[in-house]
């Protein structure tokens, strides 16, 4: 895309191997992708086909299961979050990846204190980052004040920003400007539509979270572009979505009926289009 890099996860759990994704990610014409982290994945084979491609290697989604016991006094629950994370960063590093994006917390009920512990955790996290020269961005999801509470008390560390999930943004946020308040800070985007929150009641629940196509959903694509444009934001494009329905729900039935190929031609098509109005 003429000015624009663009780019889009690939799929741990698609019959397609990620390698072969890689490719077809390239040849449908996006210049970038980011994956998941597990200890089994073969991060060294992806980063060479990367290297070898073309291919930017964006970012690597830090785990994410146990953020919320970081901010908690269960040491043995915080130590094995802590540990993830930290071998993601050295995912990271060993693979010359620049980018980790790590959520806050997880969880929508039980929701837990800001913590003077969990902030010695995050900036223990930040310093082996910066050490490794690993960035990270911290994404909006539930439990916006932790998003709040790290970008606040970490305002002077050149390795941490924000990534914007235009998703998140809409369903757990409940459309609040979040580049308002963190334009400055933005490094990264994860952007997908949805239909919002569906409670009426106002409930956030991840079953909302759809990471639909873009025009797919509510999302007014015109009111983003027109403020990541304020932000000056001229960083990689990139798409986080999803083939497969939550449960009990049936949005995204129709891009299983779709080849892998088909898939991302059309999402590179949606990212073109958004593209356009930056």
């Amino acid at each position: 895309m003429y000015r624009r890099l663009l780019g889009m996860n690939v799929f741990a759990d698609e019959d397609v191997l990620v390698e072969d994704q890689i490719i077809m990610l390239r040849d449908t014409g996006f210049e970038a992708f980011f994956t998941g982290w597990s200890r089994d994945f073969p991060f060294e084979e992806w980063a060479k086909i990367a290297r070898d491609s073309g291919m930017i290697y964006q970012s690597v989604h830090a785990p994410f299961g146990g953020v919320a016991d970081l901010w908690r006094d269960d040491e043995a629950a915080a130590e094995k979050a802590y540990k993830d994370i930290v071998d993601c960063i050295h995912t990271c590093s060993d693979n010359d990846i620049g980018l980790m994006i790590s959520h806050c917390y997880i969880g929508f009920d039980g929701i837990v204190d800001i913590t003077e512990r969990g902030l010695e955790r995050y900036e223990k996290l930040i310093s082996e980052a910066e050490k490794c020269g690993v960035n990270i961005a911290f994404e909006n999801t539930e439990g916006e004040e932790y998003l709040n509470a790290l970008l606040e008390n970490f305002s002077d560390r050149p390795n941490v920003g924000f990534c914007l999930d235009s998703g998140h943004e809409m369903c757990y946020n409940f459309s609040k400007n979040l580049l308002e308040k963190w334009g400055d800070r933005l490094i990264a985007t994860h952007l997908n539509d949805n239909l919002g929150i569906k409670d009426l009641n106002g409930k956030i629940f991840w079953h909302d979270d759809l990471h639909l196509l873009p025009f797919d959903g509510i999302r007014d694509w015109d009111e983003l572009a027109i403020r990541l444009n304020k932000c000056g934001y001229k960083g990689i494009l990139t798409f986080e979505l999803n083939r497969n329905s939550k449960p009990g729900r049936h949005e995204n039935d129709k891009y299983k009926r779709l080849s892998l190929q088909e898939y991302f031609t059309e999402a590179y098509i949606r990212a073109c289009r958004f593209a356009s109005k930056l």
